[in-house]
């Protein structure tokens, strides 16, 4: 019995801000404008840690700001970047 083909991929398909990497596990760099807005923030945030709260003077305060930053960013990976698990290049 023949099966009908498969219909074409319509736009309720998620539209992922971050793909996974094609080896290993996590996402790769921003495939939208939102992921790459989300990435330059991250790095300004950064940035303006390293600026405004020297590690040699305030060391807890800054590892504290970078754990809050690295969290925000894999946060946001999570919730709009393609679901995470290992991968070994042939997908």
């Amino acid at each position: 019995m023949d099966h009908p083909p498969d219909p074409p991929a319509t736009s309720d398909q998620p539209r992922f801000w971050f793909p996974a990497k094609r080896y290993g596990w996590g996402w790769g760099p921003p495939s939208t404008w939102e992921g790459w807005l989300v990435l330059a923030g991250y790095v300004g945030l950064l940035a303006a840690l390293c600026l405004l709260v020297p590690v040699t003077e305030h060391p807890y305060w800054f590892w504290a700001g970078v754990i809050l930053l690295v969290t925000g960013l894999i946060a946001i990976c999570w919730w709009k970047g393609e679901p995470p698990r290992w991968r070994w290049g042939g997908d």
